[in-house]
């Protein structure tokens, strides 16, 4: 009877007396369930908050200081999204995207961060009011694949084989890309540079055959492109002013030697008996030098270009020879030099046979703002190309180098794939119609998120209104009412008249492959945000390496040098 009574209560005393499960260490922060997913939409957003306001022809630019004196000011989202440093886990999510869209196709990088941003705000309604994740990720990804399959559709073939409209095409596409830039002003005279730098290309299209130099002073249209390869003059000793400047069809050398005395070790001891001796190890020594640079003579070479140093021994040395010599050239420069003459770089002077000599049509050296810079044209290898560029302060050279840079991305990817779209929001305003359109003609959840998903897309024109001060809301009806007639389709915001217009009239074009990269990283990156559940942070983790630098810091001072034996 006793027994009948205690039996009941056996499960309560069980559940009482059973321990805690710790699984993760003392300290470590886990956050997980909606509340977790909704912070981290939030915090993409707000990422995307501070980069929107720089998308499009009148966007603005954004003054981020490193410290130590050093100040970017740039409108470039790959570099913004860099230079700001972000810790949030899930927030670095679009640094990623932003760099890959950079890598890939070389702009388009705030238009990407933007879109995921708004689709994930699109979604957080849906995840508050309990919609799983992995639904919303699936109808992500089918309209995503609409979207993709409409804009191959919609988009209009260029032909390659008509060089003029080719060229056309080019110039339109880099203008395009300069239009957000902060040398818009000067697009119709950097785009025929660039499309004319990219067309003297190879096939391969190695973007290393294009280089940019920076040269302070003069205006931005006295930039100008080399045909070949040119590089600032490098450190040189007083015997270089003797070397020739200039010749034709010369045998070219590239080096990964140094042609100096080199100082003996620290600490070094010789102990001699024989005065004599001394001697000889001097003259061994000068010996050495001399063979190498008698070796690089009878080679039959003109112009020595050197990775390291060569000192004045050597520079003088050629001088007397006739022979002009370049050291510390930078490791790029020297590799643009080598594929484009046909030189195969040496680390030794022992066996130079003429096979590892290069050649071009001419060489010089000219004076450039206040540079002198040495320039080889008429290269049979393989072509390149040298923009110079000009300009006042330091920091609006280096943002028309980013410019630039974008150009020549989308210039070499639209000679590649020869395929246009309107930009100016025409693309995103016509496959948002068409998901709107399709989510009606199936049912369930799927009809409302691939809606939600065509209405995010409505927010690259709506910025571009927004940031160039126009009411957007008023705009965004003209647009929605083009395309719904369907006699509009490439109508987009007309930002130098404050309206619509078909923006691929007005030559606003952008290569097919942007757009479809845009599309995709985006997506891709709201659904690695929507299926993330879970984030745990070990704080005793990241304070171990704080902890052992402090160390390491603190041990400085103690113990340096060679302790000396006590006696």
């Amino acid at each position: 009877s006793v027994w009948r009574l205690v039996q009941p209560h056996l499960p309560l005393f069980a559940n009482m007396m059973q321990p805690t499960i710790l699984l993760l260490k003392e300290g470590t922060d886990s956050s997980q369930g909606i509340p977790q997913l909704i912070s981290n939409i939030n915090a993409v957003c707000g990422v995307v908050d501070i980069v929107k306001t720089t998308l499009g022809p009148r966007g603005m630019d954004k003054l981020v200081y490193e410290g130590e004196g050093k100040v970017t000011i740039s409108n470039d989202g790959a570099t913004v999204m860099r230079l700001l440093d972000i810790v949030h886990p899930a927030a670095k999510t679009l640094v990623d995207i932003a760099r890959s869209q950079d890598a890939e196709v070389g702009d388009g990088t705030t238009s990407v961060c933007v879109l995921a941003g708004e689709m994930l705000k699109e979604a957080k309604p849906f995840i508050e009011e309990g919609v799983h994740p992995q639904i919303i990720i699936r109808a992500y990804r089918k309209a995503c694949d609409l979207a993709k399959q409409k804009i191959k559709e919609l988009s209009i073939n260029v032909d390659a084989e008509d060089k003029v409209k080719m060229r056309d095409f080019l110039e339109k596409c880099g203008a395009t890309s300069m239009n957000s830039k902060l040398i818009a002003s000067h697009k119709d005279f950097f785009s025929k540079m660039v499309v004319d730098a990219v067309l003297s290309l190879d096939a391969d299209l190695d973007l290393d055959m294009i280089g940019i130099k920076k040269e302070s002073g003069g205006s931005m249209d006295d930039s100008l492109l080399v045909s070949g390869v040119a590089f600032k003059k490098t450190f040189s000793y007083a015997g270089f002013e003797q070397q020739p400047k200039q010749f034709s069809t010369p045998k070219i050398i590239t080096l990964n030697l140094e042609l100096e005395l080199k100082a003996e070790k620290d600490n070094a001891e010789i102990r001699l008996d024989n005065p004599e001796a001394y001697q000889s190890i001097v003259d061994a020594e000068w010996k050495i030098i001399y063979d190498k640079l008698d070796a690089i003579v009878a080679s039959g070479a003109n112009i020595v270009l050197s990775r390291l140093a060569i000192g004045d021994l050597a520079t003088q040395y050629f001088a007397d020879r006739g022979v002009f010599c370049a050291g510390r050239v930078a490791e790029d420069d020297l590799k643009r030099v080598a594929k484009a003459t046909g030189a195969q770089t040496q680390t030794t002077v022992t066996n130079l046979v003429p096979g590892v000599l290069g050649t071009c049509g001419k060489f010089e050296e000219r004076q450039i703002g206040g540079q002198r810079y040495n320039i080889f044209t008429g290269n049979p290898k393989a072509q390149s190309a040298t923009i110079i560029l000009r300009g006042g302060g330091e920091q609006f050279i280096d943002e028309a180098e980013r410019s630039l840079h974008d150009a020549i991305m989308i210039v070499r990817r639209a000679r590649k794939f020869h395929s246009v779209v309107a930009g100016g929001g025409a693309i995103e305003m016509e496959v948002s119609r068409h998901l709107r359109e399709f989510s009606r003609t199936i049912a369930g959840k799927q009809q409302l998120l691939i809606n939600a998903y065509g209405k995010a897309l409505e927010i690259i024109p709506r910025q571009l209104a927004d940031n160039a001060g126009f009411d957007s809301t008023d705009l965004l009806n003209r647009l929605r009412k083009e395309h719904a007639q369907g006699t509009g389709r490439w109508f987009g915001i007309d930002i130098n008249n404050e309206d619509v217009c078909d923006t691929m009239a007005a030559f606003v074009w952008e290569p097919t492959l942007v757009k479809i990269n845009s599309f995709t990283a985006a997506t891709e990156a709201a659904c690695l945000v929507l299926s993330v559940d879970e984030t745990v942070r070990n704080n005793a983790s990241e304070q171990a390496p704080q902890g052992l630098q402090q160390a390491a810091r603190g041990g400085i001072g103690r113990g340096r040098g060679r302790g000396r034996g006590r006696r």
